[in-house]
């Protein structure tokens, strides 16, 4: 630890970055932890960052938000003739045709084929695999592959309007998967224990993108090394590694002192990215800090098993409680606008009109007001009581992010003001989101990120199929287990409206359930941040839920 310090040091008197960083080798610090590298199952941001590196989807949008086919040869529409309305037994259906694109190999060398497209999607959509996003498999009601040409398929869909959108429609290699999918299936928790995914992870015939896997070791990092069949563009860089850093701290020095040559988007919290600009600006130090507006909104459910937190006014006064202009101005700079509902501004479904949905203003005279007509009255000790009980909640989120933590200390004093204790329990984030969150095991509240993609039906986020629970293997990400039988009506509804103005409509209905039974309280938009050398080129923030990393074979140095 001394060595790094003085070589940090000598970094910063210097005024440049005293290590060259050459094609053979990138080290990437990131500060979250992985959990599973099964695209199908894996639910942490980080292994979903480095998974798209190695195991691409048939489409993706790029950082401009404009779709992009990644393994197909074209995105079928009604418009190009790819995709027609039809009719099956009196239901109407919409087939669409697709096509690999040639010459498409996994990192054995094996040809990758309709066969797998297909398997794919049967995993996807099995209720044993405890996929957190069911709905990108629903968007398909069967698959048909053509015998005579091994590229060809065709998909049948339910009617909606984003039929086509298949940006986490990841390809899973059948020739090995397949063999362990049919061993464990039947029995609920096997697959994703005995997954090839999991259990051979450095199998290069498992990856199809322009890395592949070579070495992965929980806590510490993660090794990538070029896949030699991939199909595109050769990759730059001949070794990527992931550092995990949890203590965000730390990632300055480390960069420094060159134990990691950038911090990609899932390290630095947004205070010490500003902080660090300011330094390096004064320094002259040879790299760039990169901030980017995301779809990424910190918020808090609320668990609606929680006898205190089933009174919709408790619900209410917490927000009111709040003042989230003050929180991010004096957190932030104001550069993390105070999120209102799900959508981010950037999405077309977004509104902030009062008329349609419920505005929250700062006001702890309307939370005291609605505290005590939920029978919570004002004790000696400046708490609340209620036939003895103390009006007690325990608020939990990952342990070491300093940001998070701020924030929970800011937040206790915010509710002690109107007279809610606020307890803190705070775990380390592979144990936080594979179970705590994931299966809704938190007593009251949670706090953490989520992403909001544009025009994204929220049904794995508000829909009561999408509870977690041990029946459905805990597939979903509806921990606060809402239930609104109108919004499933109008959630349905979204998914077969074509109309654009009409889907709009449909969801500002729905931001108005959501803002007036307040499951989540949205506290702000994350603006995400990275910092890279001056002369790597070709990295582009992501601003939304299709990663940078699925152009990563474009990253090289400037010659």
């Amino acid at each position: 630890m001394r060595k790094i310090i003085v070589i940090a040091l000598c970094a910063l008197l210097c005024g440049t970055s005293a290590f060259a960083l050459s094609k053979d080798q990138l080290t990437v610090g990131i500060s979250q932890e992985f959990d599973y590298f099964h695209p199908h199952i894996l639910n942490m941001v980080a292994g979903r960052y480095i998974q798209e590196m190695c195991i691409r989807a048939l489409m993706t949008l790029d950082t401009k938000g404009k779709w992009q086919t990644m393994m197909i040869k074209e995105i079928p529409s009604i418009e190009n003739g790819l995709a027609e309305f039809v009719e099956e037994d009196g239901v109407k259906k919409i087939k669409a045709q697709y096509e690999l694109k040639d010459n498409l190999k996994w990192g054995d060398g094996q040809p990758i084929t309709n066969e797998d497209v297909k398997f794919s999607w049967e995993v996807g959509m099995h209720a044993n695999v405890p996929v957190p996003e069911r709905d990108i498999w629903n968007r398909i009601e069967r698959i048909e592959i053509d015998p005579a040409n091994p590229l060809k398929f065709t998909c049948y869909s339910p009617m909606r309007w984003d039929f086509n959108q298949l940006s986490r429609f990841y390809v899973i290699a059948k020739h090995l998967e397949e063999p362990v999918f049919k061993q464990h299936i039947e029995t609920a928790g096997s697959y994703e224990k005995n997954s090839l995914y999991i259990t051979d992870l450095t199998n290069p015939g498992l990856y199809q993108g322009p890395y592949r896997i070579s070495e992965a070791v929980p806590g510490s990092h993660v090794t990538l090394v070029p896949n030699e069949y991939f199909w595109g563009d050769a990759p730059y860089f001949q070794r990527i590694i992931f550092k995990i850093i949890p203590d965000t701290g730390t990632l300055e020095a480390n960069l420094l002192s060159g134990t990691i040559d950038m911090i990609c988007r899932l390290g630095l919290t947004l205070d010490q990215a500003l902080a660090i600009e300011k330094r390096f600006k004064e320094q002259n130090q040879a790299y760039t800090v990169l901030f980017q507006p995301g779809i990424i909104y910190e918020h808090i459910d609320l668990q609606l098993s929680n006898p205190i937190l089933q009174d919709k006014r408790v619900r209410k006064a917490l927000v009111y409680a709040i003042d989230r202009d003050a929180l991010t101005q004096a957190m932030f700079e104001g550069k993390q606008p105070k999120s209102i509902h799900l959508f981010a501004p950037i999405d077309p479904w977004y509104t902030e009109d009062p008329n349609k949905i419920v505005l929250y203003e700062y006001s702890p005279r309307k939370a005291r007001q609605l505290l005590d007509e939920a029978g919570w009255t004002t004790g000696n000790d400046g708490y609340r009581y209620k036939d003895g009980e103390k009006l007690s909640l325990q608020l939990m989120t990952t342990a070491g992010n300093k940001t998070r933590e701020m924030v929970e200390a800011w937040l206790q004093e915010e509710w002690k003001k109107v007279g809610i204790e606020i307890t803190i329990k705070n775990e380390p984030a592979r144990v936080y989101f594979s179970e705590t969150v994931r299966k809704s095991q938190f007593p009251a509240m949670a706090m953490y990120a989520w992403t909001s993609a544009p025009e994204t039906n929220p049904r794995s986020l508000l829909h009561s199929s999408s509870i977690p629970t041990e029946a459905n293997n805990y597939a979903g990400n509806n921990p606060p287990r809402w239930v609104n039988p109108e919004v499933d009506k109008l959630i349905d509804e979204v998914d077969m409206t074509f109309e654009h103005a009409k889907r709009v409509e449909l969801t500002s209905k729905i931001l108005y359930y959501y803002t007036e039974e307040v499951p989540v309280i949205p506290l702000y938009s994350r603006a995400d941040s990275a910092v890279i050398p001056n002369n790597l080129v070709g990295y582009e923030i992501s601003p939304h839920q299709c990663n940078e990393t699925n152009w990563v074979e474009y990253w090289r140095l400037q010659e």
